[in-house]
């Protein structure tokens, strides 16, 4: 069954999925459901699991060489154009991907356009084997780099300048990009959690946390260590010690049938036993694919439940900014149904650079 029929399997009437410029979520809805990477395309799905698939000039042609989707070519003002095409139907669109503008165009056409919410993101949270060994081919790339990267000296280098060597590092090995900007943060930077590289030289005798993936057939990796530059205190190892130990018990929690929020409590309840719960401010982890953020979540509040086939990260991390330090530690896994698989594979003892 094509992902086409299992989203129309899903459906009570059309529903329009639909990717107009900046709006990333909905390209990547596009992209899962036809193959057709463009920054602005929409797909009219029926729940006989037809579909015709709407783009302009520029990507028209690659459009037409995919199979099981009707094409029409349309104006570069995508969705005004397909709201004339459908004026007169009733139709589901994502609210979450369409602004109000554009939403607005629809009615104006004569579209009357019902809301509905995370039904691809739904069929995406779980991964065919396909896709599994692309974001492990990514994983391996990135395994590759920071293998390499703890090779590099550290001390006396900008953050900024080893950030720009880990983006050019995946570029070198094959990725067509990053799946974010590269997060390097030493010492006090390393306590913001999406801490921003600076240019002042790394000093030794610091952790610096180095959070980065890239972008491979289309799927992302990610990953985070955290490494020591030269000598550390015994706090400082102490620190590492109970992050890598929380993230442990992250990992061995999580598995098919288990909600998300019990496998964020795993690690969390290891930092809040050592008196630190305040210091881990984010959630545990979140599904990886297409894009770097996905279906499902792994945190206090989440209501989703693992199923195989989900592709989630497991980052726990401890944050001090009165004593300018930062330790996180991150593994991208496959949910199985015994365990999960890890993908990134790096070594996760402290690792100590020059």
């Amino acid at each position: 069954m094509t992902r086409i029929e299992r989203l129309a399997d899903l459906l009570d009437e059309p529903l329009l999925v639909a990717g107009p410029p900046y709006i990333l979520g909905g390209q990547a809805n596009v992209r899962y459901l036809t193959g057709l990477a463009s920054s602005n395309a929409a797909v009219l799905v029926e729940p006989d699991g037809s579909a015709i698939l709407y783009t302009d000039f520029r990507y028209a042609n690659r459009a037409r060489g995919i199979p099981g989707v009707e094409v029409t070519e349309v104006a570069r003002g995508l969705i005004p154009a397909v709201g004339e095409l459908l004026s007169g139907r009733r139709i589901g669109f994502e609210e979450q991907h369409l602004p109000h503008a554009l939403y607005r165009a629809l009615v104006e056409a004569g579209v009357d356009a019902q809301p509905t919410s995370g039904l691809v993101e739904g069929l995406r949270a779980v991964k065919d084997a396909e896709e599994i060994e692309a974001l492990r081919r990514a994983s391996a790339l990135s395994d590759e780099v920071f293998a390499a990267l703890a090779e590099e000296r550290f001390s006396g280098r900008s953050e900024r300048e080893l950030a720009w060597w880990i983006e050019r590092s995946f570029r070198e090995g094959g990725a067509s990009g990053v799946s974010f900007e590269a997060v390097v943060g030493a010492g006090a930077t390393a306590a913001s959690p999406h801490a921003v590289p600076g240019d002042e030289p790394i000093d030794p005798g610091v952790l610096v946390v180095v959070d980065a993936g890239c972008v491979l057939d289309g799927y992302c990796s990610d990953c985070t260590r955290t490494f020591a530059v030269g000598d550390i205190s015994e706090r400082l190892h102490e620190l590492y010690a109970l992050c890598l130990e929380a993230q442990l018990a992250g990992l061995a929690a999580v598995a098919t049938g288990v909600a998300g929020r019990d496998a964020d409590a795993a690690s969390r309840g290891l930092i809040e036993a050592a008196g630190l719960g305040w210091a881990y401010g984010h959630g545990m982890g979140h599904g990886v694919g297409l894009q770097i953020h996905e279906a499902p979540t792994l945190r206090p509040e989440s209501t989703d439940v693992l199923e195989a086939g989900n592709v989630v990260s497991v980052e726990p991390g401890i944050y001090l900014p009165d004593e300018g330090v930062g330790v996180r530690i991150e593994d991208l896994v496959v949910v199985t149904d015994g365990g999960c698989e890890r993908l990134t594979r790096f070594a996760k003892e402290l690792t100590t650079v020059a």
